[in-house]
């Protein structure tokens, strides 16, 4: 993310077409762990077309509303994990188990395993359809874990650092691919703080063994359709000091959340989320403008890269450009304010 001051880019997922999914089935639902091909409005065997013209059609909004390092939209999922957790070995996804919140997860009844690229054929499409940055996710270690029913492992760890092994072999390939960015989306980390203290980091580093490439550790509050009451602080973010990952990306549109706790994490960059995805409100450019000033507050411009608060899966797609385009033109106005400080400083 380096040469581009303030670069901008997006979380993960952008706002999957009306003719592509049932978006009532997906609104009504907490993201799925299992698969859950019924969300799809397309036949089997026009599938794979109409997600690779979908991801055509958020790859030229991401350009157009001028961001940086861009998606693929994450047009293939179903949600942010399930499509990569359902892939392994070790998983039985037809006999679901049941988690905290009971709703059908992935039900560990093996050695989880990685038995071939799953994210490839998307990261080399999205690389040979655009001249920008790009960035891939993959669910983290840990939040896959939290979204399993665990029958098969002596003990969490055990099976988190399987998830890793799985992971770090996915993040090779994708570096290979040409992908600039690679993201862990590690939610988890924060709705059960309690339980990442005793193993998350040892996790993901895990995951991000030898890796070379940028890579970006993503946690926030939940998705804000789904969850909304937002505390106004992160109950396991200086521990991620101690991770392999170059950037922790965190929700912090919301007026309230101290981003002095920053300072705690000296060595990181940080994607600091600027556009609220619990409020349909376009925010104004100067809006956008503003809360980057608040992150230039503790952080310098190079170990800041500006992006939504989280995934736009669940936004209209008119609002979802319309945010993006604010969010650049906001970038572009501090940047003009960087550059005539940098400008005076010679006068």
């Amino acid at each position: 993310m380096d040469k581009i001051v303030l670069p901008t880019t997006v979380v993960g997922s952008y706002a999957q077409p009306d003719w592509l999914v049932d978006r009532r089935n997906l609104e009504s639902r907490l993201p799925p762990r299992v698969r859950a091909r019924e969300l799809w409005k397309i036949a089997p065997e026009h599938l794979e077309e109409a997600q690779d013209a979908a991801t055509l059609v958020a790859i030229r909004d991401m350009e157009r509303a001028g961001i940086d390092i861009v998606s693929d939209g994450e047009m293939r999922r179903e949600s942010y994990s399930n499509r990569f957790a359902t892939a392994l070995a070790g998983i039985d996804v037809d006999n679901p188990g049941t988690a905290l919140d009971r709703t059908g997860h992935p039900n560990i009844v093996g050695k989880i395993r990685r038995t071939g690229p799953i994210e490839l054929r998307d990261a080399e499409f999205l690389v040979a359809n655009t001249s920008r940055k790009t960035k891939i996710t993959l669910p983290g270690p840990f939040t896959m874990l939290q979204q399993a029913q665990n029958d098969f492992y002596p003990s969490a760890e055990a099976a988190a650092m399987d998830y890793a092994e799985a992971v770090n072999a996915e993040i090779r390939d994708l570096f290979a691919a040409g992908v600039s960015v690679v993201q862990l989306d590690e939610p988890y980390l924060q709705a059960r703080a309690s339980e990442a203290k005793k193993y998350a980091v040892r996790a993901i580093n895990h995951a991000l063994e030898g890796v070379k490439g940028t890579t970006v550790v993503h946690l926030c509050f939940g998705y804000a359709h789904i969850v909304h009451d937002r505390p106004s602080g992160y109950s396991f973010l200086p521990e991620l000091e101690a991770v392999r990952a170059d950037v922790i990306s965190i929700e912090a549109a919301q007026p309230s959340l101290d981003l002095s706790i920053l300072r705690e994490l000296p060595s990181k960059s940080f994607m600091v989320g600027v556009i609220s995805m619990g409020d349909p409100q376009i925010e104004t450019p100067e809006i956008v403008a503003d809360r980057i000033r608040r992150a230039l507050d503790v952080l310098p411009h190079e170990r800041l890269v500006v992006a939504p608060d989280c995934g736009m899966k669940y936004l209209r797609r008119d609002v979802a450009f319309a945010k993006l385009l604010a969010m650049g033109r906001g970038a572009q106005m501090v940047r003009r304010e960087l550059s005539s400080l940098a400008s005076s400083a010679f006068t």
